[in-house]
């Protein structure tokens, strides 16, 4: 079987916690890597320009500890193999589609909320060049509505569409998974019969 790299992108909102819990129950396998990518974003202000190295390693340290915290989440999942990226990039996405390229992981997943780069993306390039720039299937989770609303699928316009699958979890179940079954030793080790004699009735 394959090692398949799935990539998560940690981001500070609630919806890429549950992107993660999805993937874990959904798609993840045996010996498959996490990756969870964290991007914090630059600016193209002046006032970037000048920042200091002390805020630099702040924001580093903060998306560290961001990323830790989802990898707590995969810690109550068994046999998971995880690795941590932090990394300055820009909020269009680049760089998020760069290291993924890199990486050569097998799946993107992302929690889609109202100002996800991906929408950026797509806005930036055309439809039909969006696999290129990932070279995987990209998983865009939705956050399930809260009551009353109704759940529904929304749709992106032909301005916004691009090559990902669009998931409502809402309308997903977690499969039940049965007890682990105890194993049955069907022949014992022969070492461990004692053995009894009986002694012939002298007549």
């Amino acid at each position: 079987m394959d090692v398949r790299k799935i990539v998560v992108i940690v981001e500070d909102e609630e919806v890429a916690r549950t992107a993660l819990k999805w993937a874990l129950h959904n798609i993840i396998r045996y010996g498959d890597i996490i990756t969870l990518l964290h991007v914090y974003h630059s600016s193209s202000s002046s006032s970037s320009r000048t920042r200091t190295r002390s805020k630099s390693r702040l924001l580093r340290l903060n998306g560290y500890q961001l990323a830790l915290s989802f990898q707590h989440i995969c810690n109550s999942h068994p046999n998971t193999k995880v690795e941590i990226i932090v990394t300055e990039g820009d909020q269009e996405g680049t760089k998020i589609a760069a290291t993924v390229r890199e990486l050569g992981a097998s799946v993107l997943v992302v929690g889609l909320h109202d100002h996800s780069f991906l929408y950026r993306l797509a806005m930036a390039h055309s439809p039909n060049s969006m696999a290129r720039h990932f070279n995987c299937r990209v998983l865009a989770i939705k956050q399930p509505p809260t009551p009353p609303l109704r759940p529904s699928v929304s749709v992106l316009d032909s301005a916004t569409n691009m090559d990902f699958s669009q998931i409502d979890i809402s309308r997903l179940k977690v499969p039940q998974m049965p007890p682990p079954k105890t194993p049955y030793r069907i022949c014992p080790d022969p070492y461990a019969i004692i053995w009894r004699l009986r002694r012939a009735r002298r007549s």
